[in-house]
């Protein structure tokens, strides 16, 4: 039952976001693990239209806020403003009081406006002049930013993409599914997308993420994994234990996509650069060889020995 579900919730955005099921399935599992999103790519290629998308397939309600260098703190979180009629002053809550909050290009404003969503995302809460408003459940934050070196950029710091459960790219598109999508005009069938779920059954779609079975040997894989980019040579710094409970919720929701109430190695595996890959550093050494990031995480799987599923 419930892999019917997830699949179609995938169906239903796949079909606007043409040939980017891959993408599609880890940006659901993120949602079902409670985390959020990072989307690190050019201008264009539809990460807007993704988190539109999912917004409108899994019943949440959506915001968006464009960052630009002068946007403040309160636009994102909210102001007091006195009332000449009750001579009292009434809060009145920004656009990050919702299900699904999108950053749009969060690495062009300042690193004050971007310091003030690390609350937000850790605690989901929001504290405002000495008092704190708790945001409802679901909360996910699928922020975007254009890559490192971009006009107007800056990075973001590390204690904030650490709040991200996982950094994604979604790439330029086939030339088919990119003809597909001209012919069908799918920027037109937005405002037609179907509610696949109601929100109650997201929230029951999360729930039953974290019942997932895990075995002792799928535990010890993941800390061995995440301890290794601790003393491998590859890496200057390494994951911190919030990238091990990343990649245990990461897991579990794609095990879950699968149809399995169980967690293999592969599915580990097959999140691992998504989940750690904006959490490490590479050394000068794997530069001076000429490694990226993913050639050291395969290197990474190579090292660190795999329980058998």
């Amino acid at each position: 039952m419930y892999q019917e579900k997830l699949q179609n919730i995938q169906d239903e955005v796949n079909h606007i976001l043409r040939g980017k099921d891959y993408v599609v399935r880890k940006v659901l599992a993120a949602m079902l693990g409670g985390g959020h999103i990072l989307m690190e790519d050019i201008p264009g290629v539809g990460k807007t239209t993704l988190a539109t998308t999912f917004a409108k397939a899994l019943s949440l309600d959506y915001r968006r806020v464009q960052f630009t260098p002068d946007v403040l703190p309160s636009d994102i979180l909210g102001f007091s403003m006195y009332n000449s009629n009750s001579r009292e002053f009434e809060f009145r809550e920004g656009p990050i009081f919702c299900n699904l909050f999108l950053a749009d290009e969060i690495n062009r404003t300042s690193p004050k406006t971007q310091s003030a969503l690390l609350e937000v995302m850790e605690e989901r809460q929001v504290s405002v002049e000495g008092e704190t408003r708790k945001l409802e459940e679901p909360f996910i934050v699928i922020a975007t930013q254009n890559p490192t070196g971009s006009s107007g950029t800056q990075m973001l710091p590390d204690s904030q993409l650490d709040r991200f459960l996982i950094c994604l790219s979604m790439g330029y598109p086939e030339h088919s599914a990119e003809v597909a999508m001209l012919k069908d005009e799918v920027w037109k069938q937005l405002a037609d997308v179907r509610q696949m779920i109601s929100l109650e059954e997201f929230k029951a779609l999360r729930e039953q993420t974290e019942k997932v079975f895990v075995h002792d040997s799928i535990y010890e894989y993941i800390v061995s994994l995440v301890e290794a980019t601790r003393k491998n040579g590859l890496f200057s710094m390494g994951a911190s234990p919030r990238g091990g409970i990343a990649l245990l919720r990461m897991s579990r929701a794609m095990a879950l996509i699968d149809g399995r109430d169980f967690v293999t190695a592969q599915d580990v595996q097959n999140v691992l650069l998504d989940v750690l890959g904006h959490r490490v550093k590479l050394s000068a050494r794997a530069r001076a060889e000429g490694k990226n990031m993913w050639a050291c995480m395969q290197e990474l799987l190579h090292t660190v020995k795999s329980p058998r599923s």
